[in-house]
Order: C-alpha cells, then structure tokens, then sequence
C-alpha cells in the first residue's frame, strides 16, 4: 500500500457554478469558493438563515378531540373517513426555506482572467481552500477557511514577491432567486489604524496596527421585522484601502485579508446579534497565521480522529477529482479506489463543516441559490439520521451534539404536539424543521406527517449511540434520558387501543413517506393513515425498554413505572412476515406493500436499532433481506440507496451494499466539489449522499453493541465486506461500548484488530470471514492495546 493517504482533493478550473464550488465551514457560518483569479466569489452562509413565512410556526391544530372516533374509524378499515376527520382540511405550512447571505466579490480588473498552472485544491486536515496560478509577474495563492474557534471566514489573497494586489471588493446580494423586493443596502467604512488599535478586545488578543475597511450589509425580509446583516473588514498588509459607498479599493498590498460574518434577527434590536456585528469584527485579530493556528487546533484534531485506507493507486491519488469521477462512470466495472477514499474523507469533513450551531440541513450548511430545494429542511423522517448514520463510529462528536441543540431546543415544541395533535404527555417530534421551532404543521391528508409517532425516538437512537461510543454519563443523564423519559410518558398515554388478538395497536399510524397499496385496485391508497406501521411499532418497543433500562441504571423512574413500561412493550403487535416472504411495512390485515418505494422505514428494527439481526432473528432477518431484494428504485433518490445500504450491513449481506453502493458511485450523484446531488445526473445539491456514505463504508467494516444484562459487548469486523476492496486499514473507529479500534486491517491471508477499551470489559469478537456462528472472547484490560490477528 502507499505509504501515506492524501487528506484532500483538486482540480485544475474554477467552479464554474455553485454547486462545484468548493465548501468550507464551522457549524454556524459556510463558504462557497469558486476559485476564481480576477473576479472571486465567496458566497457566505449561516445556519439561521431562513426567510420568514407567515404560515410556519403555527401550532399544530387541536385534534385530540377527535382521536377516539379516528381511532375507531381505523380501526374499522374506514382509511379515507379517518384522514378526513383528522386533519384533512388542514392546509400544509412549509418550512421557512434556508437561503445564502451573499457573496463576497473580489475583482482584480488588471488580471488576465487565463492564468497559467491552475490549481485549486481542499486540504480536508485543515479545512483550507486553495487557488495557486500563474500571472505575469509570478505565482499567486489565495486561501479560505472558516475558523472554528473564532467563527469567522478568512481569506487571504497574496501576490508574488515584487507585486501587489490592486482589487475592488464588494457584498454581492442579488444572488440566484433572491426576492425582487429583499431591501438590501451596502456601505463602506474606512478605520484608520490609530482607531482600531484603542478597539476593545478580548484579553491576550494583539492590537492590529493596519489601516482597514469595513463592508456593512443590512437586508431586511420582504413584509417582515426580521432581517439579517453581513460585515466584511478588509485589511491590505503593505497598500491602501479607499472607500468609495458600496465598494472598497485596495492598491499595492502584498496581501489582501477579508474577514467575513453573518447574523440574522430582528431589525430593530440594536443590543441583539445584528447590533453587535460589526463591532465584533475589530475584536478579531488580524493576524492571519494566529487565526488559521487557532482554528487548526480544533478543526485538525477532529479530522484525524479515523480514516480509511484502501491501498488504492499513489498515481490515482494524484488525479484531479474532475478525472476520478469520470474515470468511475465511464468505467463501472472498475472501482476507482482513490475516488472511495476521496469520499470517506470527505463526507467525515463536509460533516464536520456543517455540524455545530445546528447539524446539517438536507443541503448541508451550503447553497448559492435562494430557491434551495425543500426549502433546505432539517428532513427528520429519514435524512438527517442518514446524513448522522456514521457520526458516532467515524469519531465526530460534533455531528452528535449539534443534533442534541436541536432537540434541546425544540423539545417544547415537541411536548405541544402530543398535546395538541394526541391529548398525551410526553413528546412527539415533526417530520420537518427549518431549525426555528419543532411544531408539527406540515402536513395535510396525502403527506400524513401527523400520523407519525415514531419521531422522538428515531431523533434520539443517534444520541444513545454517541452516549455509548463517548462514555459521557453527563450527557446521558442530564440531556439524553429526559427526552426518554418524556417519549416513554407519551406511549404510556397513546397506546391504549388493543386489536382482535388482545394485542396493543398502534393507531394511527404512518410509514414514511409511503401509502399501503389498495387491494381493490393495486395502486396506493389515497389515504396515507394507517395501523400498525412497523417503524411505529419498533420505535415504540425500542423507547419503553431503553428507557426502563436507563431509567432503572440511575434511579430516574420509580421501578413500578419502568415494570409498567416493560409491560406495555411486552404487548405490542409482533412484526409480520408477508405473503411474499418480506418484513412486511405494516403489521396489519388489509395493508399491502408496495415495493417501489424510496424510503425503507420499515427496516427500523434492522438498522439502527439491531433488534433484528442474523444471529438473534434468523427468520425475520431474512424476511427483512427478502424486503430488500423487493424494494424498486423509485426515483433513485440518494437517501433511497444509502439507507438500503446500511440495512444490508446489518444483515451481512455484502452483495445488497455493494449493488447500492455502485448505484451511488456510477450514476453521477456527486459535483466536483464532492458535495452529492439527491437524484442522479447532479441534478439537485442535497448532502445526504457525501454525509452517510463514511457511515455506510464504517458499516461494512465495523458493527458493535453495548452490553446488556448478561450479554456481554460485541464487536464484529468485515460483516459485509464487498469483494472489490481485498485489501484496507481502517484506524479509529469509536465502538457502542466505550472502545476504540485503533487499527482494523484485513487482506485474503490475515485479518488484524487492535482494541483499546476505556474500562475493562469482556467483548464477544467476531471475523465475518472466518466465524460463521461462533465467537472469540477477548477481556479487555482499560487502557492496554488488545491486538488480534487471524490468519484466513
């Protein structure tokens, strides 16, 4: 194998659309960088960015009322009449749709727009975006990052020794779809360094002692009290700035360094975020070494935390990304190594970008276009858990966490819902969210979202699982087990109703986003309200018994309340097997599948939760695979193939992934930026694909589960491990007990493992390769490096 991985991709042109831009970001702020020489781009975008929609945020109508004859009219079979009733003459509020603040424009009127020995290039290690080329008077670079430590996008321009940087520097607001009456206004300020120097700023920060300028945005909403601002400062080491209204020129510098914010609230706050802006900007250094070093020192140690080697070619390493994407897709039969390893690291740091003031919306933390599709949501019915689905395993806590801000915050909201929609305790999460509020409003008889119960603890399993792979008892107790504890108290109150067998229902119930199929005409159903959704039912299994076992580990509920929860999930409908021998989307008589579907909710209880695996459920386990096989391709959404995928892992079947995984790679799913698209054919900026695919890669190499009662932890390797990747190393990978497999490496002789627990621990270890039903049993010592090796 090559000696050493590279840790960033390149091409040799400019962007020249937004989607190929290359991406930067902290969690809050983003940038687009085209890489351009004489006229750049740098679309700057935040997370709060959402414009206002009268129809958003309104509470969910008051339905409970009528639940009792809805209930009834299900349960009766009477689909269409139970719709109507329950929120069928609801009008659908959309989310507040995500939109770009604008782009910084620099333009060099005097470059020649052909530059010689073109290259742009992302280091993913340090989160820099580079341009190097070619002019008359020598080589120019100019770099971009956006600082995690102090929230802040940096560019630096720099011209070759012996020339200087003459360039006119602007907020460009008309982006792509911005509304035709958005109030916008730009203007300049020059700050002489005397002033800046007596700035107040934060202790042991140095005193700049430049002259600069600041770009000063203010855009207010159409019909609206909230807008937002954008503040640029502009420094020229060695040259002049001039302030010329809504533009700064800068002549003779060695250095050109712009320094670039975002915040949006209500105008006329003057103490609020928007008030605060611009003086912030002259807190900052203006040190451009001091910024990148105190953003390297938390950006990089994340990065490095678990990569993927899979001894792919040095020579293809070197290829322009450009080449390695046409390289796979003219030629599908050969797996292009480089590109696999290119989109691990990727997908691990576009993750990283966009995750921390919130985690990545279904356009990640990135769009150069106001008309961003879905109105760039938070999809919680199955896209943002896909785009987290390695988060926890691949080592970035961060993508973790900013889940959990998430619901911190909208856990009210969550409460309303199940007041409101079900007159129950506890919480009830929506289907969607522009990240503002977490009400349930978007829906309507069609798109039941409404119907959807499952939420809280599909949005919770990725917190169990960082609280598993992290160890933190923190956060489990004080953040995690309460919104358990709240979703457990709401299925106390919901499950009420018992069908023919004695057996609790789940009515009503929803499969997202898919209708059972009408026996009368084999088409779907008109009415999306259902029974017995196997997902509702998993989930609800999966939230009494998890939190009964938490509950009872740090006394936080009376032991006769989590008996009774164990009780009520004792009673809970068995899931079914279909006439055509698959895990069937409904446990209910009457509701047929339909197998053309882009989600596969159903497969909950497979991947993530491991309630269904070979080893336990043999049977229901190959129902599940023979539901897979069924499953049509629909419109080939990119979730669709990722979600398959990691269900296939769960079940060990390395032919199933490698099929989806091949449908991502040679359909043209992703831009040059390796940032995906949602349909093949780059045809729709969407970050579903780029964000899980580490987590399906993770998948088929590594599967573990946490100890419970007398089961001891296990850990299994190569569980679905395609036969094109013979050889590999994967390093890091965080387990659900606590551990760190340091190094995973395998070829056709010898399989190596090397585990380093954070406690002792007895671990159940199993080689797909070589241990078809059995186990090794290896004690775990806290601290000490186990390595295992096996010869095939």
């Amino acid at each position: 194998m090559p000696e050493a991985l590279t840790h960033g991709i390149h091409d040799t042109a400019p962007a020249a659309r937004w989607e190929d831009a290359y991406l930067g970001g902290n969690g809050r702020h983003g940038v687009l960088a085209h890489g351009r020489t004489d006229d750049e781009s740098l679309v700057i975008t935040h997370h709060d960015l959402v414009r206002p929609d009268q129809g958003s945020g309104v509470e969910p109508p008051l339905l409970a009322p009528r639940l009792a004859a809805v209930q009834d009219a299900l349960l009766a079979g009477r689909q269409q009449e139970a719709v109507d009733a329950f929120g069928g003459d609801w009008e659908p509020r959309y989310v507040q749709p995500f939109h770009p603040a604008f782009a910084v424009r620099v333009r060099r009127p005097a470059a020649g727009a052909d530059a010689g020995g073109y290259r742009r290039s992302l280091d993913f290690r340090t989160g820099v975006i580079a341009a190097e080329w070619r002019e008359a008077d020598g080589w120019w670079r100019s770099e971009t990052f956006v600082s995690r430590a102090d929230d802040v996008v940096v560019h630096l321009l720099t011209a070759p020794a012996g020339g200087a940087v003459d360039a006119e520097v602007y907020l460009e607001t008309r982006l792509p779809g911005a509304p035709d009456d958005l109030r916008a206004a730009v203007r300049s300020v020059y700050r002489p360094a005397e002033i800046t120097a007596a700035a107040p700023r934060p202790a042991g920060a140095e005193a700049p002692g430049r002259d600069s300028a600041l770009l000063r945005l203010r855009v207010r909403y159409p019909d609206s009290e909230f807008g937002y601002r954008g503040a640029t400062r502009i420094l020229a080491p060695g040259g002049s700035v001039r302030c010329d209204g809504p533009r700064v020129h800068v002549t003779g510098a060695r250095q050109l360094l712009l320094l670039t914010r975002a915040a949006r609230g209500p105008v006329a706050d003057p103490a609020g975020r928007l008030g605060r802006l611009d003086t912030g900007m002259y807190a900052l250094s203006d040190d451009h070494e001091t910024l990148l070093q105190r953003h390297l020192d938390l950006h990089t140690e994340a990065y490095d935390r678990v990569s993927l080697d899979l001894g792919a070619p040095a020579a293809d390493r070197d290829r322009p990304v450009a080449e390695l994407l046409e390289r796979q897709e003219s030629d599908p039969s050969t797996l292009q190594l480089a590109l696999l390893e290119s989109l691990f690291a990727a997908g691990r740091y576009h993750l990283l970008a966009s995750s921390g003031h919130r985690p990545p919306r279904l356009c990640g933390l990135w769009t150069g276009d106001w008309r961003t599709a879905w109105g760039g949501a938070f999809t919680l019915n199955a896209n943002l858990n896909l785009q987290l689905a390695g988060a926890a395993a691949t080592g970035l806590p961060e993508a973790s966490l900013a889940l959990a801000s998430l619901v911190r915050d909208q856990l009210p909201d969550w409460r309303t819902n199940a007041r409101r929609l079900y007159g129950t305790r506890g919480a009830v999460a929506p289907a969607h969210s522009d990240g503002t509020n977490g009400l349930q409003y978007h829906f309507n008889h069609s798109w039941a979202h409404h119907l959807w119960t499952a939420g809280a603890d599909w949005l919770l399993h990725p917190l169990l699982e960082h609280a598993e792979t992290s160890g933190d008892t923190a956060f489990l107790t004080g953040e995690l087990l309460p919104a358990l504890l709240e979703t457990a108290a709401f299925y106390e109150d919901f499950l009420s109703r018992t069908g023919p067998d004695g057996r609790l229902v789940v009515v009503p119930s929803y499969s997202p986003e898919n209708h059972p199929v009408d026996p009368a005409t084999g088409e779907a159903a008109p009415a999306a309200a259902s029974v017995n959704a196997t997902m509702d039912i998993a989930a609800a299994r999966h939230a009494l018994t998890t939190a009964a076992d938490l509950a009872d580990a740090h006394a936080a509920a009376p032991a006769d309340r989590t008996a009774g929860w164990r009780a009520l999930a004792a009673r809970l409908p068995d899931y079914r097997v279909n006439e055509d021998g698959a895990l069937a989307e409904w446990a209910w008589p009457g509701h047929r599948d339909g197998y053309d579907h882009r989600h596969v909710s159903h497969l909950y209880p497979v991947w993530p939760l491991d309630e269904i695996t070979p080893e336990r459920e043999p049977e229901l386990a190959a129902a599940a695979r023979t539901a897979l096989l069924l499953r049509g391709d629909e419109n080939h959404s990119g979730h669709g193939h990722l979600h398959r995928a990691l269900a296939a892992a769960r079940l060990d079947d390395a032919g199933l992934l490698t099929r989806q995984l091949a449908q991502l790679l040679v359909r043209g799913f992703f831009f040059r930026s390796l940032m995906s698209s949602h349909y093949p054919g780059r045809d729709v900026f969407n970050a579903d694909v780029a964000h899980a695919l580490p987590g399906v890669l993770t998948e088929m190499l590594v599967r573990s589960r946490p100890a419970r009662g007398d089961r001891p932890a296990g850990l299994t390797v190569l569980p679905a491990l395609p036969a094109c990747l013979p050889h590999g190393r994967l390093t890091g990978a965080r387990t659900r007990f606590g551990a760190v497999v340091e190094e995973l490496s395998w070829s056709p002789e010898q399989v190596t493992v090397a585990v380093r627990a954070a406690a002792d621990s007895t671990v159940e270890l199993r080689i797909a390769p070589l241990h078809k039903d059995g186990t090794e049993v290896l004690e775990l010592t806290a601290g000490r490096l186990c390595t295992y090796t096996v010869e095939l």
